[in-house]
């Protein structure tokens, strides 16, 4: 049941999100439920490998390269999805940011922790 709740709420904030923010369009809200799905899968499948090849990059950083790795997360759902499109590098970093941001105060509220 956390699950449905979580991807629910990813969709809906993919799809607020980018009715805000210039450079994000997402078709409709069966785009954003599958944004969300695809970006928990790229999350669990891919964000680690990319997190354990870069681990130097990221250990000089003090982790700021994770940034840019949730960037690359989003462009690769922007590959993957129809109907989610994502206009430059930079915007799909500040969307990364802005969504993790709004995820983790959901989840306050939510009491999910």
């Amino acid at each position: 049941m956390k699950l449905i709740i979580r991807v629910l709420t990813t969709s809906i904030l993919v799809l607020i999100i980018s009715h805000f923010m210039t450079g994000v369009h997402v078709a409709s809200f069966t785009t954003a439920l599958f944004v969300a799905i695809v970006l928990g899968l790229l999350n669990v499948f891919i964000k680690p490998i990319l997190v354990l090849f870069t681990l130097p990059i990221t250990f000089f950083t003090l982790g700021l390269f994770l940034l840019v790795i949730n960037g690359l997360i989003i462009i690769l759902c922007d590959n993957i999805v129809g109907g989610f499109d994502v206009d430059t590098f930079f915007t799909a970093l500040i969307f990364s940011i802005i969504l993790s941001v709004s995820q983790s105060i959901v989840n306050l509220f939510l009491g999910d922790k």
